[in-house]
């Protein structure tokens, strides 16, 4: 019998190409498996719904943001009768909905506005006070981002 493509194991002491045709075969099975898990799913939720796995009943799809997710879950009953028809799916009695959102990630903390002369005046003025060095340095950094 042939192994089913998600539980995919690579083995080094396997020829280079049987490995990768095997990462092929289950790639092209993950993606028709995800063909008939969108056409269950209401055509104005699937634009932005990926299917992430099924394993052991469990079905996992990704939604970009969480009003999608809350779309799919309050109709993942009719989705999952639907797919239950599918003789792959037979066996699915839940469906897991995890927000993943989609576009490029923030490109890091944007650095901090520049505080006003009088505002580094007082927190120098702050720092010359406090008997906690740790405190003090901390204070002094802060100062330093006065603009002229």
């Amino acid at each position: 019998m042939k192994p089913h493509p998600s539980r995919l194991r690579l083995n080094a002491q396997e020829a280079p190409g049987a490995t990768l045709e095997r990462l092929l075969e289950a790639a092209e099975h993950h993606q028709a498996l995800e063909q008939r898990v969108l056409t269950a799913i209401p055509a104005e939720l699937a634009s932005g719904c990926r299917f992430v796995a099924y394993r052991d009943g469990d079905l996992t799809l990704s939604a970009p943001n969480s009003v999608h997710a809350s779309q799919l879950r309050l109709r993942q009953r009719d989705v999952v009768n639907e797919l239950r028809q599918d003789p792959d799916f037979r066996h699915l009695w839940r469906l897991k909905v995890r927000v993943v959102p989609q576009g490029k990630p923030p490109a890091g903390l944007s650095p901090a506005p520049p505080i006003s002369t009088e505002n580094a005046r007082l927190l120098m003025e702050e720092a010359g006070h406090t008997k906690d060095e740790d405190l003090r340095q901390v204070l002094e950094r802060l100062a330093r981002h006065a603009r002229d």
